[in-house]
């Protein structure tokens, strides 16, 4: 994933920057991203869910900041309040998930989590609006929530 990340940042950087050459404001663009590389890194670089999370929030960020490059249009500022928006309900579900994560497994590293989840597959339910769901069912749940806002949000770009 480093390759291609790398690969798909440094084209977009090339064209950004030839694209970009007339505006008075390239290097804040280009700050911004390089910002949204950089944390397009932390995420997948990450070896547990918080710093899988600090990664995905840096991307929502840039994200923001990159939809309201040209802040005195009107639409580029409610895209990005929208972006905004949608991230913030995501990142709920997605923090509710990494708790229960943490409740379940008593951590948040990727290698204990995942070699741990087959001993709770049929261990205990919870019961939630009244079904019974076990644990990893919610969390799973709550992480495809989550995944489900920052693909949301991605489609604000356009």
């Amino acid at each position: 994933m480093l390759l291609v990340v790398l690969t798909v940042s440094t084209l977009v950087h090339l064209y950004s920057t030839e694209y970009m050459s007339e505006d008075p404001h390239v290097a804040r663009f280009i700050s911004y991203l390089s910002l949204f590389t950089f944390f397009m890194l932390v995420l997948v670089t990450a070896n547990n869910f918080v710093s899988l999370f600090l990664g995905w929030e840096g991307v929502g960020l840039c994200s923001y900041l990159l939809i309201s490059f040209w802040f005195t249009r009107i639409q580029a500022n409610k895209a990005a309040i929208k972006a905004m928006v949608v991230n913030r309900v995501s990142d709920l579900f997605f923090t509710v998930g990494i708790l229960a994560i943490y409740f379940t497994f008593q951590t948040v590293e990727f290698n204990t989590v995942f070699g741990l989840a087959p001993f709770f597959l049929n261990d205990s339910t919870t019961i939630l609006f009244g079904y019974n769901i076990s644990p990893l069912t919610l969390i799973t749940f709550l992480l495809f929530l989550g995944a489900m806002g920052k693909s949301a949000q991605i489609g604000l770009h356009t």
